[in-house]
């Protein structure tokens, strides 16, 4: 027996909290036409130790403005070649961290590249929608920002 899952109605925008990455909160664009998400990152830096492959990378979280800044770390688990919704290829680097979104956790696949002229920071594609969520391209933010307690 196939046990379904109760998906989640979010809207085209959401808060989503990246916290391996120490992003608390962060506006994300809900894009069902992105196979992968995408996450802005500038400063990129690739270390290898011991055959692993890691990188530090900043990012400016929070929409028109470039002055706070976050300095990240991840693994890196791909290299993808990536098409933009203007037709551009661009070779990616690919992480793998926890989403939080509403009530929910989970891993989620991204990629790092250059936002900061976006009106969005990061784009969350339909690989990590389908499992959890449904989209109502009517509505915004139906999840809860996170907040510390």
């Amino acid at each position: 027996m196939i046990k379904k899952v109760k998906k989640t109605i979010i809207g085209w925008r959401e808060w989503v909290s990246l916290p391996e990455l120490g992003i608390e909160n962060i506006k994300a664009k809900v894009d069902t036409g992105a196979r992968t998400s995408a996450l802005h990152a500038f400063d990129v830096k690739i270390k290898e130790a011991n055959g692993n492959h890691t990188v530090d990378f900043k990012m400016h979280p929070l929409q028109d403005d470039s002055d706070y800044v976050v300095e990240c770390h991840a693994n890196i688990i791909d290299q993808r070649q990536v098409t933009d919704s203007g037709g551009h290829q661009e070779r990616r680097l690919v992480i793998q961290t926890s989403l939080v979104i509403g009530q929910q956790t989970f891993p989620i696949e991204m990629t790092l590249t250059d936002r900061d002229t976006m009106k969005f920071r990061m784009l969350l594609g339909r690989t990590a929608l389908k499992p959890y969520f449904i989209v109502d391209p009517a509505k915004s933010y139906k999840t809860r920002k996170n907040i510390k307690s």
